[in-house]
């Protein structure tokens, strides 16, 4: 067998054009992924600019001082994080604090041991406890005594057995409306006379 020196240079171009056009492929390829990377970590268009020369100049160097220098976490991640941080501060401000006072409070107390301050006031018909801005209970729809029906706001929230209670209220009120009239229609004297 003889040695044939154009095959051996003819396997040396074939070798060398393939080995170029991969490391073209791969400096392609490191540059896109620098900027699709960079893109995710960084808003500033002047810095990925700057991360894609870096990585298209020094190139394996260059992706070596890229990953060192890039920002640790992705845009997406540091916004989870923040999500996190932010519902861990809410439910530390959401304790139950004694607005006289301000000491910590169970959920359940009437009154704080510290200050006597009243924090909740149970239902009268189901006993159970509600705040004391409300004025209708929200577990059995009972309003709190003294309010009347129309400081409710919502529509169908009595129950059969106020309802007889409300038809005196309005017969009540039709009744005043009538005295009223009645008062109305008397003159000054009509009402010093039946005096």
């Amino acid at each position: 067998m003889s040695f044939n020196p154009s095959f051996l240079s003819n396997f040396l171009l074939i070798a060398t054009a393939l080995g170029g056009a991969f490391l073209a492929a791969l400096w392609l390829s490191l540059m896109v992924w620098t900027y699709r990377d960079i893109r995710d970590r960084v808003r500033d268009p002047l810095v990925r600019i700057l991360a894609v020369l870096l990585v298209a100049v020094l190139f394996l160097p260059g992706i070596v001082v890229y990953l060192i220098l890039r920002p640790p976490k992705t845009m997406e991640e540091e916004y989870q994080q923040m999500l996190e941080e932010e519902a861990l501060l809410q439910t530390i401000e959401e304790r139950t604090a004694c607005p006289g006072c301000g000491r910590d409070t169970a959920e359940d107390w009437i009154v704080c041991p510290n200050c006597y301050t009243k924090l909740l006031k149970p239902c009268h018909a189901c006993g159970r406890l509600m705040k004391l801005s409300w004025s209708l209970c929200p577990y059995c729809g009972t309003p709190e005594p003294g309010k009347r029906i129309e400081d409710l706001t919502g529509e169908g929230t009595s129950r059969p057995g106020d309802i007889q209670e409300v038809e005196d209220e309005l017969d009540l009120e039709s009744a005043e409306g009538e005295l009223t009239e009645e008062l109305e229609d008397l003159s000054d004297e009509d009402l010093i006379s039946q005096l």
